[in-house]
Protein backbone atom coordinates (compact mmCIF):
# COMPACT_ATOMS: atom_id res chain seq x y z
CA UNK A 1 0.00 0.00 0.00
CA UNK A 2 1.18 3.55 -0.51
CA UNK A 3 2.34 5.68 2.39
CA UNK A 4 1.60 9.37 2.89
CA UNK A 5 4.26 10.23 0.28
CA UNK A 6 2.94 7.75 -2.27
CA UNK A 7 5.79 5.28 -1.73
CA UNK A 8 4.82 1.58 -1.77
CA UNK A 9 5.23 -0.15 1.61
CA UNK A 10 5.11 -3.84 2.47
CA UNK A 11 5.23 -5.23 6.00
CA UNK A 12 8.07 -7.46 4.82
CA UNK A 13 10.14 -4.25 4.53
CA UNK A 14 10.33 -4.35 8.33
CA UNK A 15 11.51 -7.94 8.82
CA UNK A 16 13.48 -8.19 12.06
CA UNK A 17 11.54 -5.37 13.73
CA UNK A 18 8.39 -5.30 15.78
CA UNK A 19 5.51 -3.53 14.05
CA UNK A 20 2.75 -1.66 15.85
CA UNK A 21 0.06 -1.73 13.18
CA UNK A 22 -2.91 0.37 14.11
CA UNK A 23 -6.11 0.76 12.15
CA UNK A 24 -8.13 3.91 12.62
CA UNK A 25 -11.34 5.27 11.07
CA UNK A 26 -10.38 8.65 9.61
CA UNK A 27 -7.76 11.38 9.42
CA UNK A 28 -8.40 14.64 11.26
CA UNK A 29 -11.21 13.40 13.48
CA UNK A 30 -10.87 14.06 17.22
CA UNK A 31 -10.24 10.48 18.38
CA UNK A 32 -7.96 9.58 15.49
CA UNK A 33 -5.96 12.76 15.96
CA UNK A 34 -5.48 12.08 19.69
CA UNK A 35 -4.43 8.50 18.94
CA UNK A 36 -1.94 9.55 16.24
CA UNK A 37 -0.48 12.31 18.42
CA UNK A 38 -0.05 9.87 21.32
CA UNK A 39 1.91 7.52 19.05
CA UNK A 40 3.96 10.48 17.81
CA UNK A 41 4.79 11.56 21.37
CA UNK A 42 6.04 8.04 22.14
CA UNK A 43 7.75 7.50 18.80
CA UNK A 44 11.30 7.72 20.19
CA UNK A 45 10.41 5.21 22.92
CA UNK A 46 9.07 2.82 20.29
CA UNK A 47 12.21 3.28 18.19
CA UNK A 48 14.44 2.52 21.19
CA UNK A 49 12.50 -0.72 21.68
CA UNK A 50 13.03 -1.66 18.02
CA UNK A 51 9.40 -1.12 17.05
CA UNK A 52 7.98 0.61 14.00
CA UNK A 53 4.59 2.36 14.19
CA UNK A 54 2.31 2.23 11.14
CA UNK A 55 -1.20 3.65 10.92
CA UNK A 56 -3.72 2.46 8.31
CA UNK A 57 -7.03 3.94 7.25
CA UNK A 58 -9.02 4.11 4.04
CA UNK A 59 -8.13 7.78 3.59
CA UNK A 60 -6.25 8.87 0.47
CA UNK A 61 -2.51 9.46 0.20
CA UNK A 62 -3.18 13.22 -0.02
CA UNK A 63 -5.31 13.14 3.14
CA UNK A 64 -2.59 11.19 4.97
CA UNK A 65 0.06 13.63 3.82
CA UNK A 66 -1.87 16.63 5.14
CA UNK A 67 -2.66 14.82 8.40
CA UNK A 68 0.99 13.80 8.94
CA UNK A 69 2.26 17.31 8.17
CA UNK A 70 -0.34 19.09 10.29
CA UNK A 71 0.42 17.02 13.40
CA UNK A 72 4.14 16.31 12.70
CA UNK A 73 3.62 12.55 12.65
CA UNK A 74 7.02 10.81 12.40
CA UNK A 75 5.66 7.41 11.38
CA UNK A 76 4.09 5.90 8.27
CA UNK A 77 0.42 6.24 7.41
CA UNK A 78 -0.75 3.76 4.79
CA UNK A 79 -3.66 4.40 2.47
CA UNK A 80 -6.09 1.51 1.98
CA UNK A 81 -9.06 2.89 0.00
CA UNK A 82 -9.82 -0.56 -1.45
CA UNK A 83 -9.98 -2.01 2.10
CA UNK A 84 -7.53 -4.83 1.29
CA UNK A 85 -5.59 -4.74 4.59
CA UNK A 86 -8.60 -3.46 6.51
CA UNK A 87 -10.62 -6.52 5.49
CA UNK A 88 -7.64 -8.91 5.81
CA UNK A 89 -7.17 -7.85 9.44
CA UNK A 90 -10.94 -8.06 10.02
CA UNK A 91 -11.37 -4.46 11.18
CA UNK A 92 -14.12 -3.56 8.66
CA UNK A 93 -17.15 -4.25 10.80
CA UNK A 94 -20.66 -3.17 11.57
CA UNK A 95 -20.76 -0.15 13.86
CA UNK A 96 -23.64 1.51 15.66
CA UNK A 97 -23.72 5.24 16.29
CA UNK A 98 -26.75 7.15 17.52
CA UNK A 99 -29.01 4.23 16.67
CA UNK A 100 -27.76 3.94 13.08
CA UNK A 101 -25.86 0.93 11.81
CA UNK A 102 -23.11 1.27 9.22
CA UNK A 103 -19.89 -0.41 8.15
CA UNK A 104 -16.59 1.13 9.19
CA UNK A 105 -13.13 0.62 10.60
CA UNK A 106 -13.12 -0.56 14.19
CA UNK A 107 -10.12 1.01 15.93
CA UNK A 108 -7.77 -1.98 16.39
CA UNK A 109 -4.05 -2.39 17.02
CA UNK A 110 -1.88 -5.39 16.18
CA UNK A 111 1.61 -6.01 17.46
CA UNK A 112 3.55 -8.03 14.91
CA UNK A 113 6.79 -9.69 16.01
CA UNK A 114 10.15 -9.70 14.24
CA UNK A 115 9.19 -12.84 12.29
CA UNK A 116 5.94 -11.33 10.95
CA UNK A 117 3.62 -13.20 13.32
CA UNK A 118 0.81 -11.40 15.13
CA UNK A 119 1.91 -11.37 18.76
CA UNK A 120 -0.96 -9.37 20.21
CA UNK A 121 -4.32 -8.13 18.92
CA UNK A 122 -6.13 -5.29 20.66
CA UNK A 123 -9.66 -4.77 19.30
CA UNK A 124 -11.77 -1.70 20.03
CA UNK A 125 -8.92 0.26 21.60
CA UNK A 126 -9.37 3.68 23.12
CA UNK A 127 -7.55 6.47 21.27
CA UNK A 128 -6.29 8.12 24.46
CA UNK A 129 -4.66 5.03 25.99
CA UNK A 130 -3.71 2.79 23.06
CA UNK A 131 -0.16 4.07 22.48
CA UNK A 132 0.70 3.91 26.20
CA UNK A 133 -0.74 0.39 26.56
CA UNK A 134 1.33 -1.01 23.69
CA UNK A 135 4.44 0.78 24.96
CA UNK A 136 3.94 -0.64 28.47
CA UNK A 137 3.51 -4.13 26.99
CA UNK A 138 6.75 -3.82 24.99
CA UNK A 139 8.69 -2.52 27.99
CA UNK A 140 7.37 -5.30 30.24
CA UNK A 141 8.30 -7.91 27.69
CA UNK A 142 11.80 -6.46 27.35
CA UNK A 143 12.27 -6.47 31.15
CA UNK A 144 11.20 -10.12 31.32
CA UNK A 145 13.84 -11.03 28.73
CA UNK A 146 16.59 -9.13 30.58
Amino acid sequence: MPDQDGNPVNLSDFAGKKIVLYFYPRDNTPGCTRQACAFAQSWEDYSELGAVVIGISKDSVASHQKFAQKFHLPFLLLSDPDLQAIRAYDVWQEKKLYGKTSMGVVRTTYLIDEDGTIEKAMPKVKPDTNAAEILAYLREKKERKA
